[in-house]
């Protein structure tokens, strides 16, 4: 079983990653085959399912998940009760520049957000706080940015052909958040990590 010891994730961020990766995952497949109205039912579904999910596993609900799946499914509602796409695709824009905005404010403030969400985890100076917020405000700006060009680039109506298949412009939008942005985040996320190392604290000894 070593290879259970060299994972990289542990249960919790298995399942927030699995929480994301899954719904949309499931929206491509069901919206190449019936259409975006399912598509949009099942990223509703895929969804809650992953909410149960880390409520019974994990016996709570970690705060950005939860956010993010009620932004989700509030948007898929949208997209289901106007029968547009674009409600389930900006909802990453919105929330992304939202989220910088709450990060470069707190900044401006002197609060830091992470510092006050992980404090009691992890133990850093002011400056490495403040480093690794300022990198995620702007970090988070660049996906907004990205994905309104892939949103505006490649419209629900429009169809394109990607290594012999035939695909509509919300199943190139998900490829894209699948196979660049996730990956992208992933990467950003553990240089971050590895870049705060040298602002750790020295552990307290009682």
């Amino acid at each position: 079983m070593g290879w259970i010891r060299r994972f990289p994730f542990n249960a919790e961020q298995s399942i927030n990653i699995l929480s994301e990766f899954g719904p949309l995952v499931t929206m491509f497949v069901m919206n190449a085959a019936y259409g975006i109205e399912v598509g949009t039912i099942a990223l509703i579904v895929a969804t809650v399912i992953a909410i149960l999910t880390m409520l019974i596993v994990l016996r709570r609900l970690p705060i950005f998940p939860l956010i993010a799946s009620a932004v989700t499914i509030t948007f898929g509602i949208l997209t289901l009760v106007t029968q547009d796409p674009m409600w389930v695709q900006i909802k990453v824009t919105i929330f992304n520049l939202l989220f910088s905005l709450v990060l470069f404010f707190g900044l401006w403030r002197g609060s830091n957000f992470f510092k006050y969400v992980f404090d009691k985890t992890f133990h850093y100076t002011k400056e490495g706080w403040d480093k690794f917020t300022w990198n995620f405000a702007w970090f988070f700006i660049f996906t907004a940015v990205a994905n309104e060009v892939v949103r505006q680039g490649f419209t629900a109506e429009s169809m394109f052909d990607v290594a012999g298949f035939r695909l509509d412009g919300v199943n190139i939008w998900i490829m894209f958040k699948l196979v660049i942005i996730m990956p992208l985040t992933g990467l950003f996320a553990w240089w971050q990590t590895k870049a705060m190392q040298k602002y750790r604290l020295p552990e307290q000894r009682s």
